[in-house]
């Protein structure tokens, strides 16, 4: 059986966001003189998480944001860390403020998260904008980024309204898991959110019509997990040993077994490719939202 399902471009749809940030920040800066800022804080050497940054912080300048990052060492107290965001939280030029998680061990990352003023939470981790979403006030709450670039992939194949129609989140985490499940019921569909002691999983997500995998296990989720036809949104991002590719190699793959799931799926996100572009995308559009906000004037929609 070849690939029947179509792919979901999510460099394609995260591009399109990236041009609509741009030229919003561009008419919010000629028209109030507010240049949107975006502040990243990092503690620590951590190389992946230094890749993050980097790629947030250039992403921010293309979009003609001030970007400004804060490199603080691995031994940073967390009351430092904590005075660092209180300064953000007060800066005028500012307007969204992202600490780049895992912190050390030692540094309690709710404390320094939920330091951050909710207004200026572009991650969408604050307990208050946490509420937010989850009592439907969507238009007040900035959305974690993830979940909300891969409802905008899952609406650019079903439409806005998902009524009648099965969703299923594998994966109960704050940061993707529960999030997207308030997205996909605000959008009417009906959810299921499953997780590693659910009860024949396999069986669970083949009820699907969406099928959003954030379990972070390489390929778990194989073509007995996903009904014909279905929506699959792979979150995962693992790397594993590709020899194929040379000794010491390595390979970027979802939680999905892309190949398998291909073959019965409609549509599918590939990894990489899929939801990680839309990841940032959507962090830029939280960004220009919140210097709109703060400018007094009513925000673009993403």
């Amino acid at each position: 059986m070849g690939e029947t399902a179509r792919r979901i471009d999510g460099k394609a749809s995260a591009a399109r966001i990236v041009a609509e940030v741009k030229a919003a920040a561009q008419a919010l800066r000629s028209e109030t003189g507010t240049q949107a800022g975006l502040a990243v804080v990092i503690v620590g050497e951590d190389p992946a998480s230094q890749v993050y940054v980097a790629s947030k912080a250039k992403m921010a300048t293309e979009c003609g944001f001030k970007s400004v990052k804060h490199v603080l060492p691995a031994d940073t107290a967390q009351e430092d860390v904590v005075a660092l965001v209180r300064d953000l939280n007060a800066d005028p030029t500012i307007h969204g403020i992202l600490v780049q998680l895992p912190l050390p061990e030692g540094i309690d990352e709710t404390a320094v998260v939920q330091a951050i003023a909710a207004d200026k939470d572009v991650d969408g981790f604050h307990l208050l904008n946490v509420g937010r979403l989850s009592t439907g006030a969507r238009d007040e709450a900035f959305v974690p980024c993830t979940p909300a670039g891969s409802m905008i992939l899952i609406r650019e194949v079903l439409g806005d309204d998902l009524s009648g129609l099965a969703a299923v989140v594998v994966g109960r985490s704050n940061i993707v898991g529960k999030p997207m499940a308030q997205l996909l019921l605000a959008a009417n569909a009906t959810v299921t959110i499953a997780h590693s002691r659910t009860k024949d999983l396999a069986a669970v997500c083949r009820a699907a019509d969406i099928l959003v995998a954030a379990v972070g296990r390489p390929q778990m989720l194989g073509a007995d997990f996903v009904k014909p036809g279905a929506v699959v949104i792979d979150v995962g991002i693992n790397r594993i040993p590709a020899p194929e590719k040379g000794e010491g190699a390595s390979r970027l793959v979802g939680d999905v077994d892309y190949a398998a799931a291909s073959a019965i799926a409609g549509a599918i996100t590939p990894v990489p490719g899929g939801v990680g572009p839309m990841t940032i995308a959507l962090l830029m559009a939280n960004t220009l939202v919140s210097a709109y906000r703060m400018s007094g004037r009513t925000p673009p929609r993403f």
